[in-house]
């Protein structure tokens, strides 16, 4: 599994709050949490992004409250992955439970600037700034995560035949 776009880079501590505000909690219209994604940190968010692109962030993306619309309205608005130097942990289980890719590597958030074009390879375990040509290590995505993600999620995963591989 590959991804492949422009990084939108963020730094510490983006909470739930700013990912999606509360205010437009009142929908599950994917496509309208989409519209308002990142918008009380960066207004100019959804103008700018498009279909593949990361989401670059220093220490402890997703904190804040446990709600799962914030990894939503980041899929939702076109993003393929968050790399991240650390994650909240409820955050990045309801990452992978909605079928957003997300990684940890603070090697390639502090070599990643804004805009620059940014592949990540998910078996073999690497991230590759194309803009420098900078490559870093990661550990791959264990097949059963890649299945969630392939499938959209958690929920859209036949019972049954999700394979764990050990």
């Amino acid at each position: 599994m590959k991804v492949k776009g422009k990084a939108h880079k963020y730094g510490s501590n983006v909470d739930t709050d700013v990912i999606i505000p509360a205010r437009h909690l009142n929908t599950t219209d994917y496509s309208e949490l989409a519209k308002h994604c990142m918008e009380d940190i960066d207004a100019g968010f959804v103008g700018r992004v498009a279909a593949g692109d990361i989401i670059v962030a220093e220490d402890n993306f997703g904190c804040g409250s446990s709600r799962e619309h914030a990894p939503i309205a980041i899929k939702a608005s076109g993003i393929s992955c968050v790399i991240a130097n650390t994650f909240a942990r409820i955050f990045y289980r309801n990452a992978i439970n909605i079928g957003l890719p997300i990684v940890e590597c603070p090697e390639a958030v502090k070599a990643i600037k804004n805009g620059d074009i940014v592949s990540v390879d998910f078996d073999g375990g690497a991230i590759l700034n194309e803009t420098t040509g900078k490559s870093f290590k990661i550990i791959p995505l264990p097949k059963f995560i890649q299945e969630i993600v392939l499938a959209g999620g958690l929920l859209k995963v036949e019972s049954g035949k999700l394979k764990v591989e050990k």
